[in-house]
């Protein structure tokens, strides 16, 4: 009856039993993996951006597949201002519902059924679900730590195959926090070269750089062909408002059959709705606000955490360079999922293990650094109380 690509395991895993029993039961719970801004106490201008949905014209349907051009020239201007990227042309973007769609897309663009696409591990776990409904297969190359993070990049060569078809990189990486380096970025282009393949860029966190400094963004990328992902969800903490986008960079020809076909694609859906499209420079404008109240939120709770980490020898924080995740390495004296449970049950901190993010070894846990800063200073006191 159903579709093999459908069956998965829907059974709720135990720390998440765990947190539902928690609930239920009543227990005052600190989460500090909540990475939802509309649930972590910053929000855009509510007037502005409710004013904006109320335009006129979205009573009347102007089906583009690529999305309304104001709508695009409003994400060729946010890389003008913010990334001083200053010959995007719109016609190369797609503009998306997500960034999970824009993945889909590529997937369908780039890959025939059984076809693979190399992964970052450590990473978000999205990618194994998106590669199955498009029938392709991921194939994990890993990150290395060595006072920050690296691409392997001998184990890349190794994981690609005839059937490879692209690359995924994550830039900022979730929940690593590395950028992908400008080393790394000439050495990838030479692998893509070499071996024929795409690369997918997810930058949902590009403007979140801790540090402050502006980091390049592969729209810019020509020597590979590259398909660049993001959208208002992160850029102008509007995950409600499903904007999101990819841009097409590259040789010029492969470019131009790719936006091609991509159009196709897009035409097939016409998911884009009017109203949100109309709205989308507002949406982007509002950046301008969000974004610094979410990289101070950031600061503090990463100040915080190596405050308290100070005094606990035995735990570190892995360092990062940007987006919303930290990394703390603490002792292996069980599973990372079943030291979660314990903090939950014991001290009502919700945490993640970095075993979902595909850590290959226990001992790391993952915490969102825009979690309210009054909670995450408790909720890291707790922790650290329970693993000492």
């Amino acid at each position: 009856m159903f579709s093999h690509h459908t069956n998965w395991r829907r059974t709720p895993n135990a720390l998440t039993r765990a947190i539902e029993e928690a609930r239920a039961s009543g227990q005052q719970i600190l989460d500090l993996t909540v990475s939802n801004p509309t649930e972590a106490g910053v929000r855009p201008d509510a007037e502005i951006v409710l004013a904006a949905l109320a335009n006129p014209e979205a009573m009347h349907y102007d089906p583009q597949p690529r999305g309304l051009l104001g709508a695009r020239q409003a994400v060729c201007r946010y890389y003008r201002e913010s990334h001083e990227v200053f010959d995007l042309d719109p016609e190369r973007l797609i503009l998306t519902t997500s960034t999970s769609e824009a993945y889909s897309y590529v997937f369908r663009l780039l890959a025939n059924p059984g076809d693979e696409i190399l992964v970052p591990k450590p990473s978000y776990p999205l990618f194994e679900f998106l590669a199955d409904l498009a029938d392709v297969k991921v194939v994990p190359y890993p990150l290395l730590y060595d006072h920050g993070w690296q691409i392997d990049l001998d184990s890349l060569y190794k994981a690609a195959t005839a059937q490879s078809r692209a690359v995924i990189l994550v830039h900022p990486n979730n929940p690593t926090g590395s950028y992908v380096s400008a080393a790394e970025a000439q050495a990838l282009n030479v692998f893509c070269r070499d071996y024929g393949l795409a690369l997918i860029v997810d930058e949902v966190f590009l403007d979140y750089a801790h540090d402050g400094a502006q980091r390049s963004s592969f729209v810019t990328n020509t020597d590979a062909l590259t398909f660049t992902l993001s959208g208002v969800s992160k850029i102008s903490a509007l995950p409600q408002m499903k904007l999101a986008w990819v841009a097409t960079s590259g040789p010029e020809k492969m470019v131009a059959e790719a936006g091609a076909r991509l159009e196709i694609i897009a035409d097939t859906y016409l998911s884009m709705n009017a109203p949100v499209q109309l709205a989308a420079p507002v949406l982007l404008e509002q950046r301008k606000q969000v974004q610094p109240i979410l990289l101070d939120r950031v600061r503090v709770n990463l100040a915080e955490l190596d405050a308290q980490l100070a005094r606990r020898p035995s735990c570190a924080r892995l360092q990062g360079e940007g987006g919303w995740y930290v990394v703390v390495r603490v002792p292996v004296l069980e599973s990372d999922e079943e030291l979660a449970i314990d903090l939950l049950r014991k001290m009502g901190v919700i945490v993640h293990p970095g075993h979902f993010y595909d850590f290959p070894n226990e001992g790391h846990l993952v915490l969102s650094l825009i979690a309210e800063s009054a909670n995450f200073r408790e909720g890291v006191a707790r922790l650290l109380q329970v693993v000492e």
